[in-house]
């Protein structure tokens, strides 16, 4: 178990230290994008188990129930996908959100070709080769796991979705969900380039 403390505040770190897990802690806050490559290099450097095949990812926002953790990994032995999603139901969602992130979704597929449920969820499983294809985005926050999903579209890597709980407390978000949205939008262009960018260096290297 890793916990990746992006600038936390509160006593995040200590409390998952007490609770067992190794925590890498980052200063200041870099975003989710560079947590996550930050972990990834981590268990790529064996220091946490230098045996694994896949790592699975939840987010510390209260928004992920760790008990569906064995759902996603059934999902993953059943497909025997590269990458498996938690798939939200966006129907449980704000009325502001279920709108914005059903127009992202219809999007995001087009630019990448393929139907894609949920874009966002940080819920996911990846396998090694995922992971390290991961580490040559340059994105540093929420694009970053948007970017992933073009990677292996483009590459051809299998998919697979599980359905999760679709969780909102009653906290205040940071996000504004149009502001958000037309982030969303150039981070739609930039993953369809990159979706491309991979077919292209495939079909190269697939050549006559």
């Amino acid at each position: 178990m890793l916990v990746v403390d992006d600038g936390s505040a509160d006593d995040t770190a200590e409390q998952a230290r007490v609770a067992g897990a190794r925590v890498l802690s980052l200063r200041p806050n870099r975003g989710k994008g560079a947590a996550l490559k930050a972990g990834f290099l981590e268990a790529l450097s064996g220091a946490v188990d230098s045996h694994w095949s896949a790592i699975l990812t939840l987010d510390g926002d209260g928004q992920h129930d760790p008990a569906e953790a064995p759902a996603v990994l059934a999902a993953w032995t059943a497909s025997g996908a590269d990458l498996v999603v938690g798939a939200r139901d966006y129907k449980q969602m704000p009325p502001v959100r279920w709108f914005t992130n059903n127009l992202s979704k219809l999007l995001f597929s087009w630019a990448v070709g393929e139907k894609i449920p949920d874009n966002q969820s940080g819920y996911r499983l990846r396998t090694r080769r995922v992971v390290e294809a991961d580490l040559s985005s340059t994105e540093q926050g929420f694009a970053f796991e948007v970017e992933e999903i073009a990677i292996c579209v483009g590459r051809g890597y299998k998919l697979a979705w599980v359905p999760i709980r679709t969780i909102y407390g009653t906290e205040t978000s940071d996000i504004k969900p149009w502001s958000h949205f037309v982030s969303f939008m150039r981070v739609t262009r930039r993953a369809r380039r990159r979706a491309r960018q991979e077919r292209r260096a495939i079909s190269t290297r697939s050549g006559p």
